[in-house]
């Protein structure tokens, strides 16, 4: 199979994948932000950045580094998993001792008996890493996402009966808990690995070099995006911090429909090419064509009809978000191209420029959360990430086409200038769009079929309609 098509194949399963997941997550959110308030929404958010954090400590850099070495053998990547257990149950026992310490962090008891079920959740993650990454470099993405979209059902029925039962923000906590559970036992069943209470540190020595640069990456690019809501939720009030969660999250909802299908297809078929550079460029151009094509009308777009999807999606008790959402809007088209990076990287075998990366991407995105914090708007908070995420933009593709292309930005940009366009005459049309006097949900739907319209006339004109079908034609 040549590699259009294995790209075809795995973006296929993805997207069904990542699109069922999508559409059940904004389901459930739409009706438990109904049930849930803010607050109970805010004080989820707080603990969901130190969740964030130990999976990202349980991961390791080992799931890439198995996906990435080819080498490793089914005995090895066995051993790796017994290594996995052992740190998964570390650190969930930690987990559990933190609550005491988060509480005083932030003025609220309630951390205490919290951090006791998440540390259940931080194995579960913990163990899940190995057979995850194991079928993903078997390239059994069908497996992957189905059993996924099956999980965030099941999680999002059980968080909803939760929530109508009145078990408050424990209602996610829970459903997210039980989630990590059932992805676990179906893919350790499907891997076949084996448990042995012997731990031979040979194969993760093996994988060292490849997966210390991705965990520091990992560890650095974590504080990076996450300081934000770590200070939002100490100085800020909690209801501040579900507004600016909510709107942030919303944001990243074009990433899970369209980068999230192609990132997790890019290593496990690319690191087979990781000697030709010249290919894993073409691919990275052709997916940054795409994605700008979309991001840069879509982030006009949801700019003009940020109020609309606000109360719309989750009513009007969050209408504290729309400024923030409009304000990250701005930044939906570089998230998308962004996002690819990393796998850019890591296909190549080149997670030391990744690493430089992740270390300029965390000092910027630092200072603008800082200078935020002491506007005392999470607006502020939100431009000045808006304006770190260009500069992020232009470091990261400074270091991938003239380091590692060898290359140059115009390569890069005249690809964006078509999409560019098309963006404006967006911007241009909603402009001059008058108020329109009918429901959130009317107005949503009339603002979408403009929007479907000039983005379908503007890739006619442009001539990017053709070109996006001769890729799809294309077969060698």
């Amino acid at each position: 199979m040549n590699l259009i098509d294995e790209f075809k194949k795995g973006v296929l399963y993805s997207a069904i994948g990542k699109y069922s997941n999508v559409l059940v997550q904004l389901l459930v959110q739409a009706i438990l932000s109904r049930l849930l308030t803010p607050k109970e929404y805010g004080v989820v958010a707080i603990v969901n950045v130190f969740l964030i954090f130990f999976q990202m400590l349980a991961d390791f850099g080992i799931g890439p580094a198995i996906i990435q070495n080819k080498k490793l053998t089914k005995k090895e990547i066995n051993s790796i998993f017994v290594f996995s257990c052992y740190l998964a149950v570390v650190l969930g026992l930690i987990f559990m001792s933190l609550g005491y310490p988060i509480s005083l962090f932030y003025g609220d008891a309630v951390y205490i008996p919290i951090s006791l079920v998440l540390g259940v959740c931080v194995f579960f993650y913990g163990i899940l890493v190995v057979p995850q990454n194991m079928l993903l470099r078997e390239k059994n993405f069908m497996v992957v996402n189905m059993v996924t979209v099956i999980a965030n059902v099941l999680s999002g029925v059980i968080s909803i009966v939760l929530a109508v039962m009145g078990f408050s923000y424990y209602s996610l906590i829970i459903a997210n808990t039980l989630k990590a559970a059932f992805l676990f036992f179906v893919f350790y069943f499907k891997t076949k690995l084996t448990f042995s209470f012997k731990l031979n540190l040979n194969p993760i020595k093996k994988i060292f070099s490849f997966s210390k640069n991705q965990f520091i990456f990992n560890f650095i690019n974590y504080f990076s995006g996450n300081l934000d809501k770590i200070l939002i939720g100490r100085y800020f009030s909690a209801s501040s911090l579900a507004y600016y969660d909510k709107s942030y999250q919303l944001s990243l909802y074009p990433n899970q429909i369209l980068t999230n299908v192609i990132y997790p297809v890019i290593q496990p078929i690319m690191s087979d090419y990781e000697t030709k550079t010249d290919k894993i460029k073409q691919v990275y151009l052709l997916l940054t064509r795409f994605l700008g094509t979309i991001g840069l009308s879509l982030s006009i777009f949801l700019f003009f009809s940020a109020k609309e999807i606000i109360l719309f999606l989750f009513g009007g008790q969050w209408d504290g978000s729309i400024a923030t959402f409009q304000i990250l809007a701005f930044s939906v088209w570089i998230q998308l191209i962004l996002t690819i990076t990393g796998a850019i990287f890591q296909s190549a075998n080149r997670t030391d420029l990744l690493l430089v990366s992740g270390i300029l991407t965390a000092l910027t995105n630092i200072t603008a959360m800082l200078i935020g914090m002491y506007t005392g708007k999470i607006e502020y908070v939100a431009l000045l990430l808006v304006i770190a995420f260009t500069l992020n933009f232009l470091q990261t593709n400074y270091l991938l086409m003239y380091k590692m292309f060898e290359s140059n930005y115009v390569e890069f940009f005249i690809i964006l200038v078509k999409p560019a366009l098309m963006a404006g005459s967006q911007a241009l049309v909603f402009y001059l769009l008058p108020t329109l006097p009918f429901s959130n949900f009317i107005d949503l739907v009339i603002k979408s079929f403009i929007f479907i319209l000039v983005f379908g006339l503007g890739l006619i004109v442009t001539g990017e309609m053709k070109v996006i079908k001769e890729l799809m034609a294309k077969r060698k």
